[in-house]
Formats: structure tokens, sequence, C-alpha cells
């Protein structure tokens, strides 16, 4: 049976399937039965099979074809020319791939342009929390994510793993650039690029010995489920926490953020079915799939070093105790253990206390509170690691993968 026709099979079995596999999981594997239901999708219905089970039908055979034809140097190759959402595809590419974008560049027709636009006015208005949290709370949640570790450490991008960490971290600052879903925007580039990686890997990958050794039993990475929990650790995730942090967040900005997240999720491939209609749908759903799994692995400790690296050498002024007490803080001490940032309690102490009083004088609450003096160097410091590494990124080529990471 063909890696096709098995997801084929388990997309159609896959309640039973779902029952089986965890039945066999060991307990630090184990997540719950998947019990979320599709009337609470955008799509507003669904089969309710477990996203564990689904993966991308239309991408993985066309991506699996092209790795085994030898034409992904020429492909990328050409990918390299098309850089907006307005351009047509480069000439030469295979029939079966073009195919294929074609219809994957094509937007959800629900998507709803002032409420895109509206989304992307609210990240840069909100800039220096999206981008801090995305940079020092999503990035390093990551690495927290044991299959998106793993997946990232073994396969081609793993080799160069500031390259492959900044290509992804990426995906949150492109998700709320203004020009975004524009014709001469270039979000819908990345996504399709996204996805052909996504099912690149999904056809190497099992050939990676160390990779199938360290998975967890899982046989095919990068299921749908997957894909939705790096979505909640980024969107679901940097909503929680500003509405933690006191940020005001209106009613309309809240929505028009979910609807970016929700048509970046439709055009990476994820079914309609699996992606909430609402918050508190994206709330539930976060907690089902994204809080029962996080934990250490040596993958996500090594990529948590590299990511400090790289905000280092930003040279922002974020020293490495500002930056592990920050992140602790963002993220909470009992994943912070996990990815290995050390305490620094008195400095914890202080952004606990002094943050949200920063925040509030920020969005006009109060007046200029009494805060430490290191509370607004961190703030200043802050404010130049978005800016920095928003300007750092900005030209991150996305090539499809035809190897693992080598050994």
């Amino acid at each position: 049976m063909d890696g096709f026709s098995r997801r084929r099979m388990l997309m159609t079995g896959g309640a039973l399937g779902a029952v089986g596999a965890l039945g066999a999981a060991s307990p630090a594997l184990a997540r719950p039965l998947w019990t979320w239901s599709p009337s609470a999708s955008v799509a507003g219905t669904g089969v309710g099979v477990d996203p564990e089970y689904v993966w991308d039908e239309e991408a993985d055979p066309v991506l699996a074809a092209v790795i085994d034809r030898g034409e992904v140097p020429a492909v990328n190759a050409l990918l390299k020319q098309w850089t907006r959402n307005d351009q047509a595809l480069p000439g030469g590419l295979p029939g079966d791939l073009r195919e294929f974008m074609e219809h994957a560049r094509g937007m959800p027709s629900w998507a709803d342009k002032a409420a895109l636009d509206h989304g992307a006015q609210f990240s840069k208005t909100k800039g220096i929390y999206v981008g801090a949290l995305y940079g020092l709370g999503s990035g390093l949640m990551s690495t927290a994510i044991p299959r998106e570790s793993r997946a990232v450490y073994y396969s081609k991008g793993g080799a160069d793993m500031k390259d492959r960490i900044a290509k992804t971290a990426r995906l949150g600052y492109d998700i709320g650039d203004l020009d975004a879903y524009l014709p001469h925007g270039s979000m819908i580039v990345t996504a399709v690029k996204t996805r052909m990686v996504h099912a690149a890997v999904r056809h190497l990958l099992p050939q990676s010995p160390a990779w199938s050794q360290t998975s967890g039993g899982q046989k095919i990475p990068i299921s749908q489920a997957d894909i939705m929990v790096t979505w909640h650790s980024l969107a679901t995730f940097v909503m929680r926490k500003m509405k933690q942090w006191g940020v005001r967040v209106n009613t309309a900005d809240a929505e028009a953020y979910l609807h970016v997240w929700q048509v970046s999720a439709h055009m990476l491939g994820v079914s309609d079915e699996y992606i909430p209609a609402t918050w508190d749908a994206a709330n539930a759903q976060s907690k089902q799939v994204l809080d029962p799994i996080l934990a250490h692995t040596p993958e996500g400790e090594a990529l948590t070093e590299v990511l400090l690296g790289i905000v280092a050498e930003l040279d922002a002024g974020l020293t490495r105790p500002l930056i592990g007490a920050f992140s602790r803080y963002t993220l909470g001490g009992e994943v912070g253990d996990m990815i290995g940032l050390a305490k620094q309690p008195v400095l914890e102490r202080l952004i606990a206390t002094a943050w949200p009083l920063l925040v509030a004088f920020r969005e006009g609450l109060i007046p200029l509170p009494a805060v430490p003096a290191v509370l607004w160097t961190l703030e200043e410091a802050l404010r130049k690691f978005v800016l920095l590494f928003l300007s750092e990124g900005r030209r991150i080529a996305i090539d499809i993968p035809d190897v693992n990471r080598p050994s």
C-alpha cells in the first residue's frame, strides 16, 4: 500500500484508528481523544475525523513525485522568481506541481478583505507586544513541542538551525504584514511554499532512522493536528497573553486578528473543519491539542540555544539574563524548565511586578509608573529586537528539501 493510499485509509477510518493508536501510546506521549466538534469551525460542519490522522492529500503525492523524479533543484531555482501574490507562476514547472500551486494559491471563499486589513493594522499598532510574543514567547514555546522540534531538527533544515528557526519565526511576522494578502504582498506565496515544504518533509522524514527512533510512534510527520498545535502556539497564545497583560483589545480587533490566522491556516492546507470560528473555540481546541503535549526533548533544548543565540546576535540590548527572565515570565516557569531557560529569580519578580504597569502606561490606562530602570531597558530592548528581527528576516528564501539532515 503506497503512502497516499495509507493516508486515505487513515482518513476514512480515523476514529477507529485513533482509539488503537492512543491505546498503544506511552503515557508521556499520550494525547486526549479528539472531541472538538467541527460545528465550532469556520466550516460549521465536518466528519469529525481526528486531525492526527489527516495530512495533505492534495500536496503530498505531488511533492513526493517531484522529489522522486529528482526535480527539486530545478524547481527551487524557478520558485526563487515567484515572490509576489499577483505574479504568474514561473514557466518550466512540472505540470502536476503547477496544477497544485494554481489551486493552492486561491483564497478561501469566506476570506474577508476588510477583516484582513483590520487584522494587519491591529498587528502593526500592537507591534511591540505581538513581536515580542512571537519571538520570545511562541518561538521559544515551539522548542517545547516535541514533534515540531524533532521535525525541524532531523529535516534538512536542521543542519542550519539558525536559518531554519528564522524561517519558522518569520511566519508570524509575515502573516501580520500590512500587505500580506494584497496583490503586491507575499503571504500567499509564503503559505504555498510552506505547504510544499511540509509535504516534502512528510515524504522524507519517515526515511530518517534518527527521526523514526524519536517520533513516539508517529509514522508520517506534520499532521493537521500538528499544524494546529503550531497555530495555537502563535495565534491563540499571543491573544491570550495580550489580554493577560492588560493590552487593550476590543472585539473588532480580536475578531480581525483571528480572521488573519483563520485564512492563513486554510492557505497552509488545513481543512476548514479544524479551523476555529471564534476565540472561545480556539481556546477550547488549544487546551486539547497544545497544552497536554508540551515537554522537554534534547532536540528542543538544542533549538532553544540556537534561538537565544539569534537574539543575542541582534544586539538589541537583551542580555542573556533579561531574555531568560522575560521568557520565563511570558511562558511560565514550567515551560521555561522544559526548554532549559536558566532561572533568574530577582529579574523574574521585577518583571512580574512591573511589566503590567508598563503595559498599562503604554495603553494609556495609568500615569507614568514608578518602575525599576531595568524594566525601561527591557522595554526599549524589546522594541529594538522586534524592529531588528523584522529587518534581518525580510528576505528569507523558502526552499523545498530533497534530503533529510545529514548524519
